[in-house]
């Protein structure tokens, strides 16, 4: 008779290697999807670039779909934590442009936002793909926001424009710029773009900066009535 530990340690070895055949054939989607694009992210494509068999495909995921799912969860986890590492240490909005850029950079570099730009392209031609790449968009947009809320600070200027509104916008940019970027190879105009951006913090930050000041130095009244400033202005002695 088989001892009891010998079985679970089958069966550890058995979910072990289910699990290494899963990442593979993730791994694998990423690759193909960068290189090759959504109309190359075939079940034979994938099982031949990860070396196993296409049957895998189907056995752990369902379908090419659902493999595909998979994916970019798993590239979605891993960006979003990054990013939640590199806007940890971020001050000011200006920092938070800094940031941006150089992620957008890394994210170029490795093709992680191809994969998410190859998702939304399939999910014009593939029934019901489109709200599941939908709602992994959504993390991204309440990360935006999150990260811009504390850029923000207590910066009257967040009370001008919803940061809700404005990570949506974010989110946007950054998805058409990956795109525009990936077509011509040049990223030059997108980088330009983020340093018109950051001056554009800054001077949002100063102006926000002065009104918050001017308000301050205004005090209320007895009656309870902020003064005009020419109430405030000083008087010269008779």
């Amino acid at each position: 008779m088989a001892k009891s530990g010998k079985a679970s340690k089958l069966r550890r070895e058995g979910a072990d290697g289910a699990a290494d055949s899963r990442r593979l054939l993730i791994d694998a989607v990423v690759e193909t999807l960068k290189v090759d694009g959504f109309g190359g992210a075939s079940a034979r494509a994938i099982a031949g670039r990860a070396g196993c068999n296409q049957g895998l495909v189907f056995y752990y995921f369902g379908s090419v779909v659902n493999l595909l799912l998979a994916a970019l969860d798993a590239v979605s986890a891993d960006r979003l934590e990054h990013y939640g590492e590199a806007v940890s240490r971020v001050d000011s909005p200006a920092e938070l442009v800094d940031v941006a850029a150089t992620i957008f950079e890394e994210d170029l570099d490795a093709g992680y936002v191809s994969v998410l730009v190859a998702m939304i392209a399939g999910a014009s031609s593939t029934p019901g793909l489109g709200p599941e790449v939908a709602a992994r968009i959504a993390p991204w947009v309440q990360f935006a926001q999150g990260a811009i809320e504390g850029a923000m600070g207590d910066s009257p200027i967040g009370s001008v424009v919803p940061s809700g509104d404005l990570a949506f916008v974010v989110v946007a940019l950054y998805l058409g710029m990956e795109m525009l970027t990936h077509l011509d190879g040049d990223r030059v105009p997108a980088l330009a773009l983020f340093d018109h951006a950051k001056g554009l913090a800054a001077l949002l930050a100063a102006l926000g900066s002065g009104v918050a000041g001017a308000g301050a130095a205004r005090e209320v009244n007895p009656q309870g009535q902020i003064p005009t400033e020419a109430e405030t202005e000083p008087r010269e002695a008779p």
